[in-house]
This record gives C-alpha cells, sequence and structure tokens, in this order.
C-alpha cells in the first residue's frame, strides 16, 4: 500500500499545538514509509476562516519543516498536487453528487423534522439518545406533502444497527455499538451545505488518503466515518488515534487554560528544532533512552507502533531544557541571528522608556554568546542577560546596591577600592585575569567576602543582581564604560551615606 496522510486544518484560528503535533505524526508517518504527506484546509466555515489564519498556519508548519507534497495555493504558496482541489470551499460539486448519490440508494433520507417536533420527541422517548427517525420511512408522497407546506429538510445518513468495528494502530481492535452515535446523522443542511463528517470522508476518498492519523478526540466520531466510507463504496482507511495533549494537572490543553497557539512558543524564542523535538515526544518514544532528536532523526526512527495511547503531558519545563540543548547545537552565527530581534526587542524597551541606548547588530551580538549561551532557556531570555551591554544609562536601585551584609559606607568605599584597581590597569590591561586576583586581595586585606564585593560591582555596573559571569560582563561593557558606571554608583552609595 501507498502511505498517503493528510493534515487538515481548520482556517478559523492560529495553528493549534495539537494540530502541529498531529501534522508532525502525519509527516513523519509519510516520510518514514516514503508515503505522501496532504495538507487539507478545511474551510467551509465562511463566517470564521480567515485568509490570515491560513497564513498563520501555512507559516508555522514552513517553520517546523512540515513541508507537504500536495496542497492548495495559500496567499502565494504554489498549488502541488493533481487530486485537487485542497479547499473543501471549492469542492461543493463533489460533495453534492456523493449526496445524491446515497439519497438515490436510500442511503440518505430528507429530513422535515422541526426543532419543536425533535425536542417533542426527546421527551416522550427518554431513553433513546438522539434522533428516533421519524423521517426515516416517509413514502414519496408524504415527502412531496411536507415540501408542499414549505417545510425545509436536511440531509439524513442511515446510521442503521449493530457494532461498527476498526482496528486502531493506536489502540487496538475497537467496537462502537451505533445506539451510542445519537441516531441518523444529518451530513447536509437545509441549504444544501455539507457538514464535517459528510465531507472529511468524500475528501479522504478522492485523494486516496490510506492512514487516518488524528487525535483521540476524533475517536468517537470513526463509527460514523466507517459507515459513511462504506455506504459510498469505498474501503476505510487506516486509523491512528493519537492521545490527548494535557496540561500537568491531566486536564486537556484548551486556549482558555493553556498556552496553544504556534506562534506564540516562537514569539517567547522557542526554536524550531526544540519544539519539533518536544511534540514528536509528545505520545511516542524510541524505545531508547534518548531524548534529543532532530526532524531528520525522526523520520528515520518514527513508528506508529511506539505511540502510546494514555495522555501526553506538555512538560513546559521539559521544553525549556530541550530548547537550551537546541541553542547550544547552533552555530555562533546562527544564533546570533535568531537571538538578535529578541535582544533588540528589549533594548528598544528601554529607549521607550527614555534611556540612551545603542542598537546591537549580529556582530556586536556574536562575542558576547559564550557568556550566556549555557545559561539560556529560550531567547526571549537574552534581552535581561545581556541589554545592559547596550543601554547607556542604566538604573541602580541603591537598596540593591548594598550588600546585605554591608552598609552603604562600606559599598562606597568597595566600589573606590574597585575603581582604583581597574583604573590603575587601564584599557591595555583591562582582562579577567588581571581583574580578578587584585580585587580578591583587597577583600582578603580588609576582611570582605569576596562575594559582597563582587555584588556590589555587579549590580554598579549592570543594574542587576543577576548576570553572566561578573569578569566576563566588564569585559563585555569595556574599561571606558566600566569606570563610569562605578563612579556614578559610587556616588550614589556615598549618597546613601550622607543621608544616614
Amino acid at each position: 500500500m501507498t502511505t498517503r496522510c493528510r493534515i487538515a486544518p481548520s482556517p478559523t484560528g492560529p495553528l493549534h499545538i495539537g494540530t502541529a503535533r498531529t501534522a508532525l505524526f502525519n509527516y513523519l508517518f509519510a516520510r518514514h514509509t516514503g508515503g505522501t504527506f496532504v495538507l487539507r484546509l478545511e474551510d467551509t466555515d465562511k463566517a470564521r476562516s480567515t485568509v490570515e489564519f491560513e497564513r498563520d498556519i501555512v507559516d508555522g508548519l514552513h517553520w517546523l519543516g512540515l513541508e507537504w507534497d500536495e496542497g492548495p495555493g495559500v496567499a502565494g504558496e504554489p498549488l502541488r498536487g493533481d487530486l485537487g482541489p485542497y479547499r473543501q470551499s471549492e469542492r461543493g460539486e463533489l460533495y453534492a453528487e456523493a449526496i445524491e448519490r446515497l439519497l438515490a440508494q436510500d442511503k440518505a433520507y430528507p429530513c422535515f423534522c422541526t426543532a419543536e417536533e425533535r425536542a417533542a420527541d426527546r421527551a416522550a422517548n427518554p431513553d433513546i439518545s438522539g434522533y428516533i427517525g421519524r423521517c426515516a420511512n416517509l413514502t414519496e408522497a408524504e415527502r412531496d406533502a411536507r415540501r408542499t407546506e414549505g417545510r425545509e429538510s436536511v440531509v439524513r445518513f442511515r446510521i442503521g444497527q449493530g457494532a461498527v468495528e476498526f482496528d486502531d494502530l493506536v489502540r487496538g481492535h475497537v467496537s462502537i455499538d451505533t445506539a451510542q452515535l445519537g441516531g441518523d446523522l444529518v451530513i447536509a443542511r437545509s441549504d444544501g451545505s455539507p457538514l464535517y463528517h459528510f465531507v472529511v470522508v468524500v475528501d479522504d476518498i478522492a485523494m486516496r488518503i490510506s492512514h487516518v492519523i488524528r487525535g483521540e478526540d476524533h475517536l468517537s466520531n470513526t463509527p460514523k466515518h466507517v459507515l459513511l466510507f462504506r455506504a459510498l463504496g469505498a474501503e476505510p482507511p487506516i486509523f491512528a488515534h493519537l492521545p490527548l495533549i494535557l496540561n500537568p494537572d491531566r486536564s486537556k490543553m484548551s486556549k482558555r487554560k493553556s498556552q496553544t497557539a504556534m506562534d506564540t512558543y516562537r514569539e517567547q524564542g522557542y526554536i524550531t528544532e526544540a519544539l519539533v523535538n518536544h511534540l514528536a515526544l509528545l505520545g511516542w518514544s524510541s524505545g531508547e533512552d534518548e531524548d534529543l532528536f532532530s526532524l531528520e532523526e525522526l523520520e528515520q526512527r518514527f513508528d506508529l507502533a511506539r505511540v502510546q495511547p494514555s495522555g501526553a503531558i506538555f512538560d513546559a519545563e521539559r521544553l525549556d531544557w530541550l530548547n537550551g540543548q537546541w541553542i547550544r547545537r547552533l552555530p555562533e552565527a546562527e544564533l546570533a541571528e535568531l537571538a538578535l530581534p529578541f535582544l533588540i526587542k528589549a533594548i528598544e524597551a528601554a529607549a521607550a522608556e527614555g534611556h540612551g541606548v545603542r542598537v546591537p547588530s549580529a556582530v556586536d551580538l556574536a562575542p558576547l554568546l559564550p557568556m550566556v549561551t549555557e545559561r539560556l532557556p529560550r531567547l526571549d531570555a537574552i534581552g535581561p542577560m545581556l541589554d545592559f551591554v547596550f543601554i547607556e544609562d542604566i538604573e541602580i536601585d541603591p537598596g540593591e546596591l548594598v550588600p546585605k551584609r554591608w552598609d552603604a559606607a562600606t559599598t562606597a568605599t568597595g566600589l573606590a577600592e574597585t575603581l582604583r584597581v581597574v583604573e590603575g590597569l587601564g584599557a591595555a590591561r583591562f582582562e579577567a585575569d588581571e581583574l580578578e586576583p587584585p580585587l580578591r586581595i583587597l577583600c582578603e586585606a580588609r576582611g570582605w567576602k569576596v562575594g559582597d564585593l563582587f555584588m556590589a560591582i555587579r549590580v554598579a555596573v549592570t543594574g542587576r543582581k543577576a548576570t553572566p559571569p561578573l569578569f566576563d560582563v566588564l569585559i563585555a561593557i569595556g574599561h571606558d564604560t566600566t569606570v563610569a558606571r562605578l563612579k556614578t554608583a559610587r556616588e550614589l552609595a556615598a549618597a546613601s551615606t550622607d543621608e544616614d
């Protein structure tokens, strides 16, 4: 069998993390088996579907590296494949023909029931779940009479009685009684527009989809789809229902409780390799004691047999760890290009608050990366780690400038002594191995804890208590800026002493 998989998102919102995971698993299975990966847009919800959401979906899939073999032309994208159109909104004639075929074979029928009649039926038959079949056996004359009355009709598909059985690659053999399906299924509205459960089957048949890999939330729909496949004269595809993605409290990931939009993860500084890696591990295991997988490695290793049926916990801390691992694998030049927009954003925020700033380039950033890369969980963390290098007038909180074991007078003295050491070295000898020894000797002579002096210096030159290694920071800032900031901080500490 030639493998043909599809991802069929609705462009009614941004690309969802769950849709991205489903797309990844379909892509990996298609690539692993030498098959075809299809993108299809389920855009029949005219009120909510937008070109902007289409663009977001396409951009997100591109960013993840999930290139499709067949799919629609979207916002400048080329049309790929010859089994289209790949938008449901352009396939109306195909759906209409299939509905007429089911009606002609009496596998479907027009239903004229009003909402009031259906409500009365439910009240009179509380033991029956769903539609009771009031219009299922009308004669043609009875149907004509209702049309004459001006009644509108939907089209219902005959569900029948008995069990629907299928084999699922993740969940094994599944058997569901049709009594649980809510009665005969509406497949077209009164205006003739077809509904999801019908069109998805028609499209899968026409596009020769061999494997339907989707979320567990579709499992209850699958018996309806199996019956529709058979009614339309097609063998159902092979199904694989993926575990739901859950929050740490095991609740379902949703827009209300979770961060679900893919573009939000990009905006926070997660890189492609890390997010792909994390999504792959949401329900799948390699079977080995491994954590890091590139997309190419996943293509080689992926096997639906290793997808677990139980829910997959989305662990943000694990994602941060993976992201840090992949960041450290990036070439310096590539990391500089990726991180630069996040650093510039932080610097522009400082400029908007009235600070003087210098906007860096990737060339400026590259030599600074070695002192932060090991501590970088996400690219957006680079702002607080390095923006003080490019902000000309940093703010110093007098309270933070004074270490816990010191008072303002001791702090002023410590900064004055540090300034004497730095100025004595001059710019030519302003190196870490020249700076650190005399400062440690100073602490020993004065009976100070080294950590106290170094903390005072850190706050003096950066405005922060937490930074990359102190001497790396001083070298990055440079001799003249270090001297200027030490003088400012010394005066601030001295002023606090006078106030005391």
